[in-house]
């Protein structure tokens, strides 16, 4: 296999002249937007919010209530949602969703990501998280059934070569009629952990820090993340 490019992200260098501290590290928020709006897997329940209390006399705050899936938005699955009696969310270990990962484009893999899709980024110190780009803009207003999923033998693959998180910038790892969710059962016996839903339109192909933990719901089949890259020093 040819050597790879660098795919470590650099940081802008310092204005010429006199010395600068030094910048905050730049961040990507590779979260969609959350709304009631937002497209989610057909027969799921959609986002909605309603005012339990609001300002006004006699009341010194507003507080909301939340309907909502855990699969809208940019979120994590837990064994839960695919394993009978797998781990709901709050005992899955956070240490996947935390560190080094790569992002890898593959905007003309088809219906599924293919190993030859992503060889071109993979090489010698691959980080344990992969993160892949299908679209050329995410349709973070309509819901895509034609959405783009990794296939199995390229899940197998990436469990390998160590990696211990994969994430596609679509709603599922398999594709959207799929009953059987083959890359699904793959996660689930080699004890991956997975991030669907990610935005990585304006994310240069290259390595980072992920950071993109679920909150602790202790039942929960999955749960909604906000997920940032951050470049590396």
């Amino acid at each position: 296999m040819p050597t790879p490019p660098d795919f470590a992200h650099n940081a802008a260098p310092d204005a010429p002249g006199a010395p600068a501290a030094p910048a905050a590290p730049r961040l990507w928020d590779i979260s969609p937007p959350v709304h009631a709006t937002t497209p989610v897997f057909p027969g799921d329940t959609p986002y909605s919010q309603v005012w339990a209390a609001e300002i006004g006399p006699g009341c010194p705050v507003n507080v909301s209530a939340v309907t909502m899936s855990p699969h809208v938005g940019a979120h994590a699955d837990a064994p839960l949602h695919y394993a009978p009696g797998g781990e709901a969310m709050g005992a899955v270990p956070l240490a996947p969703f935390l560190g080094r990962c790569r992002v890898i484009h593959a905007l003309d893999c088809g219906p599924l990501i293919e190993w030859h899709h992503i060889a071109h980024a993979i090489g010698a110190g691959l980080p344990p998280r992969v993160l892949v780009r299908t679209y050329a803009r995410m349709p973070v207003d309509r819901w895509d059934g034609a959405l783009a999923a990794y296939a199995p033998a390229t899940v197998e693959r990436l469990a390998d070569a160590g990696v211990q998180l994969i994430g596609i910038d679509t709603a599922s790892i398999d594709p959207a009629d799929s009953k059987t969710l083959d890359s699904h059962q793959v996660i689930r016996r080699r004890d991956l952990r997975v991030l669907e839903n990610l935005v990585l339109d304006d994310v240069p192909e290259g390595d980072y820090e992920l950071i993109a933990l679920p909150l602790k719901w202790m039942t929960a089949d999955a749960s909604p993340v906000r997920a940032v890259l951050r470049a590396l020093a």
